[in-house]
């Protein structure tokens, strides 16, 4: 394959996407409506088409233009979305969804491509926009690659679990490395063995493009750190990249209460771990990033930015009455 149509390209994971396929000499075009600031408008390796992918006819236009071997969906958020998509672009050599581990309906450790089952996604789900459907669509958007696939599409899926690294305007890892940059203790819900399987993103880049170069039609591959780490090692790893030292302070529900804090306020804590299994990515000649230098990169994007991710957990006067409950324990 030569050449690649990135639908979003700009942002998180389609940004890095396309500076893995410059770096495997595809000819790359982004496809998007062009509502962010593209950090490839002075790169003339790159062809920028605007439209908005929920218009099939733009989609079509784009489809019959740059005529990609491999196309990557990064923005389809709705299973018409999917639907259309490997409509259009049926005839390429790829379709690559950018799907989710939010995906998986079954509580299961390690949740498996083909075994743990999908989330169910009901005609109002699927029109719906909000944050508490969003596994169901993505459900519902692998359901169509299947679909795609029986009709001799050669659709593939990709499912990361939360996904970190530079660039990341959710901000949840910056949430904790600007706590263990700013204080010496820092509070961590639970006993701190939660774990929540994360994936860089370069690793998530690679994965879409290796998928689309290896994979087979109509099926799905999960993407994560091959070594997954708890809540607290995360900490650790960040406080070694800062060449700091921190005193990670646990704290369960009752502790937390005393200011006026629930351990679901942080971002990253999940109760029931969520690990994906990633032997059949595995399978196809991929790797993950070795976590320290996955850390090391992060770390630093987060000090050359003024993201802090303070949305995504409680204010440090919350926690200061709640470490000063601790002290007298």
């Amino acid at each position: 394959m030569d050449t690649a149509l990135v639908i979003g390209g700009t942002r998180f994971i389609g940004r890095h996407l396309v500076e893995d396929l410059l770096a495997h000499d595809y000819d790359v075009t982004i496809f998007n409506r062009g509502n962010h600031e593209n950090p490839f408008a002075d790169d003339d390796r790159i062809t920028h088409r605007q439209g908005d992918r929920t218009n099939d006819s733009a989609l079509e236009a784009a489809a019959n233009e740059v005529d990609p071997d491999a196309v990557f969906d990064c923005v389809a958020y709705s299973p018409k979305d999917v639907q259309a998509a490997t409509r259009i672009f049926g005839d390429c050599e790829a379709y690559v969804y950018v799907s989710s581990g939010a995906a998986y309906g079954n509580e299961e450790i390690p949740k498996r491509e083909g075994e743990t089952p999908l989330e169910n996604c009901t005609t109002e789900q699927a029109a719906d926009d909000s944050g508490e459907t969003y596994g169901a669509r993505k459900a519902e958007g692998d359901r169509a690659i299947f679909a795609a696939a029986e009709r001799g599409v050669n659709a593939m899926s990709v499912r990361p679990c939360i996904v970190y690294g530079p660039h990341d305007y959710t901000e949840r890892l910056d949430f904790w490395i600007d706590r263990v940059n700013r204080f010496d203790r820092v509070v961590v819900p639970g006993d701190g063995t939660n774990v929540w399987h994360r994936a860089y993103v370069e690793d998530v880049a690679s994965a879409l493009r290796i998928v689309a170069e290896r994979g087979e039609s109509g099926e799905a591959y999960n993407v994560g750190d091959r070594r997954l780490v708890t809540l607290e090692e995360t900490v650790d790893l960040i406080a070694d990249e800062l060449d700091t030292t921190v005193e990670v302070v646990t704290a369960g529900p009752r502790e937390l209460e005393a200011g006026g804090i629930g351990p679901d306020d942080y971002v990253l804590y999940r109760a029931y771990p969520h690990v994906l299994a990633t032997a059949k990515l595995a399978g196809l000649g991929w790797g993950s990033t070795p976590l320290e230098e996955a850390m090391a990169r992060s770390v630093e994007d987060h000090l050359e930015t003024d993201r802090d991710g303070q949305e995504h957990g409680p204010g440090r006067e919350n926690e200061e009455r709640v470490l000063g409950i601790l002290d007298t324990f």
